[in-house]
């Protein structure tokens, strides 16, 4: 399997959250399942159903995130030579050629993309089309109403 890449920022969200599911979240779904045994019957014990179907959820993400961060590959842009090139986590604002509104967009892993909170994925076609280019420079995206232009003001990488 091919790596994924990840910005440290994102590792450290997994990592934590993960972190949560192992000590908080497990630990007392085993309780709650051992508490509805003991009320007895479990065929008819909707608190037991419950319990169990939340172990499962927890158990399923648990092993999700495990996957996740053993295939990523975490990407620290600070540590790149990038010569102001935008790459993989660099933070770039644009300006829409069309509208003249200013945008900023950092460029993470598929997993982490979040548009309101102006992550977008690597893999989406806006950070295609920055991925390589520099400040000053007109990146051309296709949108579905048709071909977009933004010129890069700026290229940061925090």
């Amino acid at each position: 399997m091919s790596k994924v890449p990840l910005t440290v920022k994102g590792a450290e969200k997994l990592k934590e959250e993960l972190a949560r599911l192992k000590t908080v979240e497990r630990p007392r779904v085993i309780e709650a399942i051992a508490e509805a045994r003991a009320h007895g019957d479990l065929k008819e014990n909707a608190e037991y159903h419950a319990a169990r179907e939340q172990q499962s959820f927890i158990e399923g993400r648990i092993a999700e995130i495990e996957g996740k961060l053993s295939n990523a590959q975490i990407i620290d842009p600070t540590t790149l030579s990038t010569e102001g090139k935008v790459v993989f986590g660099a933070t770039v604002d644009l300006i829409d050629e069309e509208t003249g509104k200013e945008v900023t967009y950092q460029i993470v892993g598929d997993d982490e993309a979040d548009i309101k909170q102006g992550l977008i994925s690597v893999s989406s076609p806006i950070a295609r089309a920055l991925i390589g280019k520099e400040e000053g420079d007109i990146a051309q995206v296709q949108a579905p109403g048709g071909i977009r232009e933004y010129e890069i003001v700026g290229v940061r990488y925090r």
